[in-house]
């Protein structure tokens, strides 16, 4: 690597970093939210509601000077925003209400395996036997922090992790169908309109189905929704598309292994949350196994 390459390796080295922090204090910020006496519907429009203006300026930088979206385009972010936004964070905010913010993450770190999986059901593409050790390495690792939690919290871990297990599915489905759409569009301003698209979804779905008087809620969660749409929404995605370029994807998902690690530590000393072997060992299972599958090629002539 040339003198003058190292700058900006190291950057990109730093804001992946970041941005796999920011993104994973969402869980713990969600939680410190439930403790006010919020819903999930409530909470993830005051979410996106803050996040919007961000969003709506990312996709109209990206797109200027661009042709503008056919008939196509438009449903193709709209089935996109709906599966990859609005769905994946309804269900995610819904299963956090009875799990642990580190066992969240572990799930939703599951979404190469998933991604995995629905290349084989919908593109046909084969799993090698080595992914699909790999992948068994990681939902065991899922299992043995499930069990854990059970004892501890009782039976509705199960209705909580299967919400964020179908959070993470939906994400899959976006990542699946969106590859055509970030050649044509770019990824930024796909992201942009797509999270667009989930905003405007997740605050009228809490015009209709809540009263006028769901808005007056405690000071705290209004600064808290605000902390997880800019610190932990917006930033994370401009820090890690920006990683991406200076260090490729490949380098940046490694490092975004950091992100489950950083949850179970600031859970521990936030929101008191269980950090013991049990939790350690199915971490470890589960970055070990989703590491394997990342460096496994992913079509098998």
């Amino acid at each position: 690597m040339s003198e003058a390459a190292k700058p900006k390796f190291t950057s990109g080295l730093l804001l992946a970093a970041a941005g796999s922090i920011a993104f994973s204090g969402k869980a713990i910020i969600v939680k410190l939210a439930y403790r006010h006496g919020v819903d999930a519907i409530t909470l993830v429009m005051f979410r996106m509601l803050f996040a919007v203006p961000f969003f709506i300026a990312m996709a109209w930088w990206a797109g200027r000077g661009k042709e503008p979206l056919t008939r196509s385009d438009w449903l193709g972010v709209l089935g996109l925003g709906f599966s990859g936004y609005y769905l994946s964070s309804f269900l995610d905010f819904l299963g956090l209400q009875y799990i642990s913010a580190s066992f969240e993450r572990l799930i939703l770190y599951l979404n190469p395996t998933l991604v995995l999986v629905l290349g084989w059901v919908l593109y046909k593409r084969k799993i090698s036997y080595r992914q699909g050790v790999a992948m068994a390495v990681s939902y065991s690792g899922v299992l043995l922090v499930f069990g854990h939690e059970v004892s501890l919290v009782g039976e509705h871990v199960a209705l909580g992790a299967a919400l964020v297990f179908s959070s993470a599915i939906t994400y899959a489905i976006y990542l699946s169908y969106s590859g055509q759409m970030v050649q044509r569009l770019g990824s930024l301003r796909l992201a942009g309109l797509a999270t667009t698209v989930a905003c405007v979804l997740c605050i009228v779905q809490f015009v209709v189905l809540k009263p006028a008087a769901a808005l007056d809620v405690a000071p705290e969660v209004i600064w808290l929704s605000m902390l997880n749409a800019t610190a932990c929404t917006v930033l994370p995605v401009l820090m890690v598309m920006m990683a991406i370029e200076r260090i490729g994807p490949g380098l940046t998902s490694q490092i975004g292994m950091i992100g489950p690690m950083s949850t179970l530590t600031m859970g521990a000393l936030l929101l008191n949350e269980p950090f013991n072997a049990w939790t350690l060992m199915g971490t470890a299972l589960v970055l070990g196994g989703v590491f394997w599958v990342t460096q496994t090629p992913k079509v098998v002539e």
